[in-house]
């Protein structure tokens, strides 16, 4: 059971997934790359159970963590501090501010398969890469809500999807199990699943949909197809 959430970057999803966090009654250890007094005033507004540190510390802290940092800076998350952890990877391939990575432009890679390969003793889980931040932090629901949203998730370790999936669960939302990190570029930008709505409909039957959960009853699926 996740009790705190470690965040390495504290931009719009970051933030978002902080609120939520601490709503649903986690502790929340915030970091970003210029230092945790930037942090002051996020963290006074989330209260108690929030603090600031250095991504370090940060990484060290969680029971999961979040990488939501641009891509480009990926090889500054530290991978030390995160062996051994589950580290949920949000960030997203966009050339124009990431420029051009040649793994990714032949289709040689998944973004979150160079996250993995730095990160090498954690166990990386695609999430919350497919929802803008404002539908993140408003679309959040109880289990039994009938306009509940289901999120994809990609990763290589069931165990790691799981703890992730039940993180999910906690902050307001089911998940969808769209494959290993190979298939991860189902949930990138412009494919069905990445819009500015959340994904709504996941399959009844999904081994990672939390059971008795619901499901909207307006809105057809925009998730991938699960494995």
């Amino acid at each position: 059971m996740t009790k705190t959430l470690g965040l390495i970057g504290a931009g719009n999803i970051g933030s978002a997934l902080a609120r939520l966090a601490v709503a649903a009654g986690l502790n929340v250890v915030l970091s970003n790359s210029r230092g945790p007094e930037t942090l002051a005033e996020l963290v006074a507004e989330l209260g108690e159970q929030a603090r600031a540190a250095t991504p370090g510390e940060a990484a060290q802290a969680g029971d999961l963590v979040v990488a939501t940092v641009p891509l480009y800076t990926y090889a500054q998350l530290p991978a030390a501090a995160l062996a051994g952890k589950t580290v949920i990877d949000t960030m997203n391939y966009y050339p124009e501010r990431d420029d051009q990575i040649a793994e990714l432009d032949s289709g040689g890679q998944t973004s979150s398969a160079l996250v993995q390969r730095h990160l090498a003793d954690s166990q990386v889980v695609k999430a919350f890469n497919s929802i803008d931040f404002v539908r993140l932090f408003t679309s959040a629901r109880p289990a039994d809500a009938d306009d509940r949203s289901a999120l994809p998730v990609a990763g290589d370790d069931k165990a790691a999807k799981a703890q992730v999936a039940e993180l999910l669960d906690v902050l307001g939302y089911d998940a969808v199990d769209i494959g290993t990190l190979a298939d991860s570029w189902r949930s990138e930008p412009g494919t069905p699943s990445t819009s500015s709505r959340t994904c709504r409909h996941g399959p009844r039957d999904s081994p990672m949909r939390r059971r008795g959960a619901g499901s909207s009853r307006s809105r057809a699926s925009r998730c991938p197809p699960p494995r």
